[in-house]
């Protein structure tokens, strides 16, 4: 087989998986039915914990370089904007970035590294067999099959993956109908401005290229009835509505409705076929969360994928993509649906609530910091399969000081990484191609690592065990005990 894996859909989603399944040397092709890039940034929000997973890869300058750096996010457009700042990141803030240019970074990424991107292409379905799948596609020359081991749908809401799988994709139906306008102004807000009263919500997000992105709804956007395409002098009546004033606006660049409609699939792998990103869950973009969710998909899965191809992954080890990402799908449904009530929440009562919400993010910290984490990604926990595990097991690691270097530097796609913290380097006898052992003092370790002699670091920079042991004899135990379970047995031997 040419391919071994084949992803549909060259989305920000479908670009990462692709350019981490070539860094651990997997061949993939990536079939695209656009032959060009979407000018129409559906995606904006770039958020801490994806920054953190491009760093990873030492490939996140650019986006921090082209991105508009804001302090913050929000819950549901509360008055009180949710404070990044205090997040335990490198990177506390969010970026405002066009899905246009993230895409065309991350394609660059791809190609560089050796994938193929089949644009004009289109999956129209697929054959599965016990050792391989046969992807069938279309494209300027006819039709074409392509064999390779596994299938990714990364092809959106509306995904031919899925449907040809026959994996159900249960939610409810639309509601409310958001709006958007990329647009000039030319008397602009502030940074960070956003309303919220009786006639309706509106967010103003400063863009790159002089651009403002105006985002809201109104109340007589709580419908079911599709009331056309969105035009300029709509948009206008509708911010005037709410701000007393068009800010200037003109030259609109894209004009866009979508609604609430929430699904999520009730099955992220199914034999060799998987899905990532709007193909597994779909939601009403709040806090522009989506884009990011499926990057973490990607990131998940591209390593087991690897692993499995590679030899060194234990059984089962593929399906644990869709225990540790569907209740992440799951979480980001149930809180995008939470958010939409406090969004079109503009009766009395509702204003009131959202005012309660508003003084307690202000007022607790702590809520401030728990929703944060939530909407960044950053506490994304993965349930530890031993109940005897310790309490850093599936956790994010953090970007911990290492010497002349720091823990993201050292994470590859390829690899779990091995820390060793004893300080005696007793460890580095475990070294293989698919475990790479670093041993370091840190200065002073953060909260939750109090103990820890040793730690395993998954490629997608989550923590698969953490040994307290005191004793070097006991702490190797532990240590091969773990590596019988998150690798093959036959390349965990010492």
């Amino acid at each position: 087989m040419k391919y071994q894996v084949v992803v549909a859909g060259a989305g920000p989603v479908g670009l990462w998986l692709a350019g981490e399944l070539r860094r651990a040397g997997v061949a993939v092709a990536v079939i695209e039915p656009r032959t060009e890039r979407d000018t129409r940034s559906r995606a904006l929000t770039v958020h801490p914990r994806t920054i953190e997973t491009f760093a990873s890869r030492g490939v996140h300058e650019p986006f921090v370089n082209e991105g508009i750096p804001l302090p913050g996010g929000h819950f549901g457009t509360l008055d009180s904007r949710l404070d990044f700042r205090r997040l335990p990141s490198p990177f506390p803030y969010t970026l405002a970035l066009p899905q246009e240019r993230t895409e065309a970074l991350l394609e660059g990424q791809a190609l560089g590294l050796g994938a193929d991107i089949l644009r004009g292409h289109e999956v129209t379905g697929f054959t599965e067999h016990s050792d391989h799948v046969a992807v069938h596609t279309t494209g300027p020359h006819g039709t074409t099959t392509l064999r390779a081991a596994y299938l990714v749908g990364c092809d959106g809401a509306r995904s031919t993956v899925r449907t040809t799988a026959g994996i159900g994709y249960p939610g409810t139906p639309s509601t409310v109908l958001g709006w958007l306008g990329d647009v000039v102004l030319d008397d602009p807000p502030a940074p960070g401005y956003s309303r919220f009263g009786p006639t309706g919500s509106l967010m103003v997000v400063p863009m790159p290229g002089g651009i403002h992105r105006l985002v809201g709804i109104t109340p007589r956007d709580l419908t079911t009835t599709w009331p056309g395409d969105l035009t300029l002098e709509e948009l206008r009546e509708n911010v005037v509505s709410v701000a007393g004033t068009d800010f200037g606006m003109r030259d609109p660049v894209w004009l866009s409705r979508y609604g609430n409609a929430t699904r999520l699939a009730d099955q992220y792998r199914k034999g060799r076929v998987f899905l990532a990103g709007d193909a597994a869950h779909q939601h009403f973009p709040a806090g522009g969360v989506g884009m990011n969710v499926g990057i973490q998909d990607a990131a998940n899965l591209a390593w087991k994928l690897a692993a499995t191809l590679n030899g060194w992954a234990p059984d089962g080890l593929l399906d644990t993509y869709h225990s540790e990402r569907h209740p992440v799908g799951a979480d980001l449904t149930e809180t995008s649906r939470a958010q939409v009530a406090l969004m079109t929440a503009f009766t009395p009562e509702g204003r009131d609530l959202r005012g309660l919400l508003a003084r307690l993010i202000t007022t607790l910290p702590n809520l401030n910091d728990r929703l944060a984490a939530q909407v960044s990604s950053l506490a994304v926990t993965y349930a530890p399969t031993s109940p005897d595990a310790h309490p850093l097991t599936g956790t994010r690691a953090p970007d911990l000081p290492l010497g002349d270097t720091t823990l993201f530097a050292l994470l590859r796609a390829d690899s779990h990484l091995l820390l060793d913290l004893t300080g005696s380097g007793g460890l580095a006898g475990y070294a293989r191609a698919w475990l790479r052992v670093h041993a370091a003092t840190p200065f002073q370790l953060p909260a939750g690592f109090t103990g820890v002699r040793a730690a395993l670091v998954r490629p997608d920079g989550h923590i698969a065990w953490a040994g307290t042991a005191p004793d070097d004899t006991a702490l190797a135990e532990d240590l091969s005990a773990s590596l019988a379970t998150t690798h093959s047995r036959a390349t965990a031997r010492n």
